[in-house]
């Protein structure tokens, strides 16, 4: 096994447990901003409070899944050395 594909492989378990996160908080995040832009509330602690909650329900919801995923990842990486 190349170094290379060990780091893409990397990269793909690190995009498979960042990206829910990072995709619904953008989501979270662009729905509040077209909200206050129709409301005209310019709260900045809003959207913030809101993408901290989308982040807690995920690693509450799928926290075990990325734990997993991450030892499964480890132990392939301590066979290989």
């Amino acid at each position: 096994m190349e170094p290379v594909d060990i780091l893409r492989e990397g990269v793909g378990v690190a995009l498979k447990l960042g990206g829910p996160m990072l995709i619904l908080s953008m989501l979270v995040g662009i729905l509040v901003a077209i909200f206050q832009a129709v409301t005209q509330i310019h709260e900045q602690s809003l959207a913030f409070i809101l993408k901290l909650i989308v982040v807690v329900l995920i690693l509450l919801v799928g926290g075990s899944w990325m734990l997993e995923s991450l030892q499964d990842y480890s132990r392939y990486l301590f066979t290989l050395m």
